[in-house]
């Protein structure tokens, strides 16, 4: 209990630091993955290469290699900014493909026969998809997203070492003052534990809500 007592601002510090990177990284992964699962299944052939190719490279990407690539590369090309961002952008891109691949399972499931009516009633494809297809797919795609948001909370940890402040790299201030390394762990391990199941009651009430009943 002393490892926790006597260094709580230093996982409270590393608890805020993956709680920040988990809702940033979530919501941009959440618009792109939105983004891309509407342009592969969009009528327009370059839209839907496009997202196919977003999702086969960032899916088959070790996610290290990709923060390597977007912490190390994109200052090569004059993109400068604090490596918290840099993180974001890595977690966010990486989880978006498969946040896509969720959509677009759930967009599947909807009869096409809806989409052809809606066509027929002169919608365009975006209000086909905004308001007759996504709002029955999101009701079956709400767990699998959750799922994913929850991975997503736990890729962050990799985050710490490229110099972001997040729960796990407090391990390594604290084993430097020479305290328990594996009441450390039990303590980062807690940490991760109230995150990821906070994630999980918000998409249990969603989908008590508006998931499918099964």
């Amino acid at each position: 209990m002393d490892v926790l007592t006597d260094n709580f601002s230093t996982f409270g510090k590393g608890f805020l630091g993956t709680v920040e990177l988990t809702v940033y990284a979530s919501i941009l992964a959440l618009v792109l993955g939105f983004i891309m699962a509407s342009f592969r299944v969009a009528p327009v052939g370059s839209f839907r290469a496009f997202g196919t190719a977003w999702v086969t490279v960032l899916r088959n990407t070790p996610l290290t290699l990709l923060f390597f690539a977007v912490l190390l590369g994109l200052p090569r090309f004059g993109l400068v900014l604090p490596f918290k961002v840099f993180a974001v952008l890595a977690l966010g891109c990486y989880t978006s493909a498969f946040i896509c691949e969720a959509l677009r399972s759930g967009i599947n499931t909807v009869p096409k026969g809806q989409g052809e009516a809606a066509r027929s009633l002169g919608m365009t494809f975006g209000q086909t998809l905004s308001m007759v297809v996504l709002p029955q797919a999101f009701r079956s795609v709400i767990p699998p997203v959750g799922s994913t948001l929850i991975a997503l909370a736990k890729n962050s940890a990799i985050a710490g070492a490229f110099s972001v402040t997040e729960l796990l790299g407090t391990y390594k201030t604290l084993s430097e003052l020479g305290y328990n390394i594996i009441w450390t762990f039990v303590w980062i391990a807690v940490g991760y534990l109230i995150i990821t199941l906070a994630i999980s009651a918000v998409f249990n009430v969603l989908e008590k809500r508006w998931g499918v009943a099964r």
